[in-house]
């Protein structure tokens, strides 16, 4: 007995029509127009989806028709999202607050499972020549010489992939990314500066790592060599915030009449010009720091002598 999907007496499909909406960020109205050509026998693969795999997801609407597969079953696969990459022979156009075209060439387009899509040559390195972000669905038209691609965003913006020739198209499920661990932190560079204070300058001494204001904690308080107190920040990449923050810091010890006068060091792997330009006008030295050459420095750390 054949189940139709759009009857609204049919507790399943009806729950299967909206969560279908909400995986596909599609108006439940186009979700149950495309349920009605899938119970009708058309899986063209013409619902809009978040780019992924579409294949998988008219295999999970053939399966659920066909063998009567439960709605947490149909699910559980629809949240499997892969990255798909596919290289064609296609024309791009972008339609929308502007127009591009990209005419005819061998391209990597590149689904990926956050929900965006990019169009790649074999140049720029990783900058796409066009792309669209999530949220955003494809769709599929069928009607033309050569199948079109449309990627469309929630403001209506389009990308329409004319695909004339695939020589590639396979899915990946990379599974969650533990994110980029970057070797020169700002707590190692705190550290190895700490450890080896004389960067600063002949005669500094460390005073205390992380010193506690009410604004939070000044990354070094050295003394210098006349004896007086000195306040460093440090960062991965100098900007004019780092700058700012350091001069709260010296205003608040500054009031403090037993460390006062204290003076101020920003220290950074890279400083940018603008940023030096405001720590110099407001008396504050610069400090680019080495981070390769303070790793290759001696520890004294696990020294007898």
């Amino acid at each position: 007995m054949a189940i139709d999907l759009v009857d609204d007496d049919c507790e399943k499909p009806f729950v299967l029509m909206w969560m279908l909406a909400w995986m596909t960020a599609a108006p439940v109205g186009v979700v149950r127009a495309a349920l009605k050509r899938v119970e009708q026998g058309d899986l063209a693969g013409d619902l809009p989806l978040q780019p992924g795999d579409t294949g998988r997801t008219s295999r999970i609407f053939e399966n659920s028709i066909h063998t009567g597969q439960s709605v947490t079953q149909c699910e559980a696969e629809a949240k499997v999202i892969s990255m798909r990459l596919v290289i064609a022979q296609c024309t791009v156009d972008y339609v929308g607050r502007l127009t591009a075209h990209l005419p005819s060439a061998r391209r990597l387009l590149l689904f990926k499972a956050d929900g965006s899509v990019s169009v790649h040559a074999d140049d720029r390195a990783y900058k796409p020549l066009n792309w669209m972000s999530p949220p955003c669905w494809l769709t599929e038209e069928t009607g033309t010489e050569s199948p079109v691609w449309v990627v469309t965003n929630k403001s209506g913006e389009q990308l329409r992939i004319t695909v004339e020739e695939i020589e590639h198209d396979s899915s990946h499920e990379l599974g969650a990314d533990p994110g980029l661990v970057k070797d020169g932190v700002e707590a190692h560079l705190q550290a190895l500066l700490a450890e080896h204070v004389h960067i600063l300058g002949e005669g500094y001494t460390l005073i205390r790592r992380e010193y506690m204001t009410a604004i939070g904690p000044v990354d070094l308080l050295c003394r210098d060599e006349r004896g007086g107190c000195v306040a460093v920040e440090i960062k991965r990449r100098g900007e004019i915030d780092g700058v700012e923050q350091l001069t709260r810091y010296l205003e608040l010890l500054n009031r403090d009449s037993v460390l006062a006068p204290v003076r101020g060091v920003f220290a950074a792997q890279h400083i940018k010009p603008q940023a030096r330009t405001l720590a110099t006008d407001r008396g504050i030295r610069c400090l680019t720091l080495d981070y390769d050459q303070m790793r290759g420095m001696d520890s004294d750390e696990y020294r007898l002598f």
